[in-house]
């Protein structure tokens, strides 16, 4: 049987260049959607608005328990449900992406969201001036020596909890399930990564790199690994993360002992 050389065309090379190609191009595009990351404009706490009045986003918001109370009249110009709001709303956290918030005004849409019990509203704007700059993602073209084996062992002792700082200044829990081991370059690395709900591991890791060629901490999301912990560690596929493309993100900072010493000259980078 004739095999094809792995870096030739329509080799495994080939395949897994142009699956990445593809990733990268439907990564760009999501970005850059009209509610993508780039379209947040602010993330207000209701904590610091007393007053239940947020900056330029029309409405009383309150927090109420386990949901927040939202008071409109029909000349605020707001809709939930896609219905116009003229009384009360009481509303929780929205659990998909911006663009399917129960809450709009025009083409923004305000989001729902909870952070250890404090309440807030996020303002994504299709009209932002982010998203009007906007001109793609630099991206270290696919390499396969940064897709290796790695294997995933949960914490004996269960989920643990640390605390990290975020890109917003504050400080906040992040919940991590286990390690992940893996080599590169005869060197074993290992990050601490949480188990998302659909068993895909996710890591908030620095490198070499960060601050300097490569944005100051990325995100990688493996696939769940199998029944012996088994999964593969694609560099390639690298995020920035959310508050790369808005400072109004709070994305967690890397937690002890995420920091590689490698360069991980591979995957996202920054902002073109």
């Amino acid at each position: 049987m004739t095999r094809t050389a792995p870096g030739a065309p329509g080799g495994a090379y080939d395949d897994e260049s142009g699956a990445w190609r593809r990733w990268h191009e439907q990564r760009v595009a999501t970005v850059a959607a009209p509610h993508g990351p780039l379209a947040l404009t602010g993330t207000h706490w209701l904590e610091d608005h007393p007053d239940g009045r947020l900056p330029d986003i029309p409405g009383r918001w309150t927090a109420d328990g386990d949901a927040v109370l939202l008071t409109a009249a029909a000349a605020d110009g707001l809709t939930v449900d896609g219905r116009p709001l003229d009384g009360r709303a009481r509303l929780t956290a929205d659990p998909g992406p911006a663009g399917a918030a129960r809450v709009a005004r025009g083409e923004r849409r305000l989001v729902v969201l909870v952070r250890e019990g404090l309440w807030g509203v996020r303002d994504f704007d299709p009209a932002a001036p982010a998203r009007r700059a906007f001109s793609g993602i630099a991206a270290t073209p696919y390499d396969p020596r940064w897709s290796v084996p790695g294997r995933f062992t949960p914490y004996g002792a269960g989920r643990r909890r640390v605390r990290v700082a975020n890109a917003d200044g504050r400080e906040r829990g992040l919940t991590l399930d286990g390690e992940l081991a893996f080599e590169l370059d005869g060197r074993e690395h290992t990050l601490q990564v949480s188990v998302e709900d659909d068993g895909s591991l996710w890591a908030v890791f620095a490198d070499a790199t960060s601050g300097s060629t490569s944005y100051r901490f990325r995100f990688l999301r493996p696939a769940a690994p199998d029944a012996e912990g088994r999964t593969t560690v694609d560099l390639n596929r690298a995020l920035l993360p959310p508050c790369a493309f808005a400072g109004h993100f709070v994305c967690p900072f890397p937690p002890p002992g995420n920091t590689l010493t490698a360069r991980i000259e591979a995957g996202e980078r920054e902002l073109r």
